[in-house]
């Protein structure tokens, strides 16, 4: 297996690249069954700032604070077809950071299970440079909400067996 040279982190720093070149994920659109019920997870359940929602469109818009937005929901109603389930080609997860310590992963999970039936726990993992909750949301979307470990690398954990996690 080859790796690619680590970059920075901070794509303020980073070095410039050739024109055209990807700098940062920008944003993510959802496509979602029942608008409040994402909204009671993404919104009220992880602290995620909603930032705008148009009039006349169900749909929702967060930022939390770096772009104008990381996320957007869209209300497609309850007879749009299920994410199938098993291996399949497209998305497996949406990796957000809900922190800086396990005692953040404690605290998001500690709600999840105020709130049974809004979101499933599929799983805990120790990256080595993260920590990680596995969660589906309302309509089978598979997040990992994760912490970085202070001081490891991503280089150094990067291809290591997930280890399990204890929260």
């Amino acid at each position: 297996m080859t790796t690619e040279p680590s970059t920075t982190r901070d794509t303020a720093t980073a070095t410039p690249g050739p024109a055209g070149r990807v700098r940062e994920l920008g944003h993510v659109v959802l496509y979602v069954r029942d608008l409040e019920r994402a909204l009671a997870f993404y919104r009220d359940l992880l602290g995620w700032p909603v930032v705008a929602r148009p009039e006349g469109f169900p749909a929702a818009m967060f930022s939390a604070g770096r772009t104008h937005h990381d996320l957007l929901l869209i209300e497609v109603g309850p007879q749009a077809q299920p994410i199938p389930t098993g291996r399949r080609v497209g998305l497996y997860h949406l990796g957000v950071k809900v922190g800086d310590h396990d005692d953040d992963l404690r605290a998001v999970l500690g709600r999840l299970r105020d709130r049974p039936g809004l979101a499933t726990v599929v799983g805990t993992a120790d990256h080595g440079f993260t920590h990680s909750l596995y969660v589906h949301d309302p309509d089978g979307n598979e997040l990992e909400l994760y912490v970085d470990v202070p001081g490891v690398e991503r280089d150094a954990a990067a291809f290591a067996p997930p280890r399990p996690l204890l929260l």
